[in-house]
């Protein structure tokens, strides 16, 4: 191996390797044209597919306006397609299980956004300083022996 004189030379010779290192996002479509991502947030899980279409959403073969009644819940599953600027534009399909509601519409986000990146690459960006593409690895804390719940005490009685 020869001596490597300047820095110059380190660049070049670090230089190729580098470049091919660098991961490179390319469309994973299946054999129907859609894109698929499992989502998940606390217990939920979310599997989704996205094609192509008028922009419909349909989770466990409801409307998702039927599915969830609270507006907020509806925001939160239509955020990665308002903030990526493809609204009307693809329709999704899911099927979430476990969990709340509230963990369930975070789950659907988690899979649409990564199905968003697994359709159009360049989204990536956009869905990745919005904080769509993070998995929200928080969970419930589990009971403890001796405590009422994970870390409450039972009530403390004198007499």
């Amino acid at each position: 191996m020869a001596e490597v004189q300047s820095l110059e030379e380190l660049g070049e010779a670090i230089g190729t390797t580098a470049e091919a290192a660098a991961p490179v996002h390319e469309k994973k479509v299946d054999a129907q044209g859609r894109s698929y991502a499992t989502g998940k947030r606390k217990d939920a899980v979310a599997r989704v597919w996205l094609k192509p279409g008028t922009g419909k959403i349909v989770i466990n073969k409801k409307d998702f306006t039927a599915y969830f009644g609270r507006p907020v819940l509806q925001m939160i599953v239509r955020q990665p397609i308002v903030t990526a600027d493809r609204d009307g534009q693809y329709d999704i399909v899911a099927t979430v299980s476990g969990g709340g509601l509230s963990g369930q519409a975070g789950a659907i986000r988690h899979g649409i956004s990564k199905a968003l990146t697994y359709y159009e690459p360049e989204l990536r960006g956009v869905l990745k300083k919005g904080g769509f593409l993070t998995r929200d690895s928080r969970v419930v804390e589990r009971k403890k022996y001796g405590k009422a719940k994970a870390r409450r005490s039972f009530q403390f009685s004198k007499r």
